[in-house]
């Protein structure tokens, strides 16, 4: 695959991503997609395959970091957040135990 064509696939994950993540908020979606669309503007000119392979970095660890990292809060009332996370940010909480198991 081309490296524009990489440069391409990334940006179009970015995009279904940030429809994911910022589902049913029109501000974030729209800030989000405008911020997007400037970061690849902005580069688009840019020839070094060493600094495309950066930036394609930073893109990537963007999306995973979306993907992973952000939950929706809705005010419900004064100085008061309901926080709604996606599925695939719930995980099974392992309980933390300070004693150590002894090895048979």
């Amino acid at each position: 695959m081309g490296q524009a064509a990489k440069v391409l696939q990334l940006f179009k994950t970015l995009h279904r991503t940030r429809q994911q993540v910022f589902q049913n908020d029109p501000r974030a979606l729209e800030a989000a997609r405008i911020k997007i669309n400037e970061e690849f503007k902005s580069n688009k000119s840019e020839t070094s395959p060493r600094k495309i392979e950066e930036l394609m970095k930073i893109g990537s660890d963007v999306e995973v970091l979306f993907r992973t990292s952000v939950i929706q809060g809705i005010h419900t009332g004064h100085n008061t957040l309901k926080l709604v996370p996606r599925k695939d940010l719930l995980i099974e909480n392992v309980p933390y135990c300070d004693v150590p198991t002894q090895k048979q």
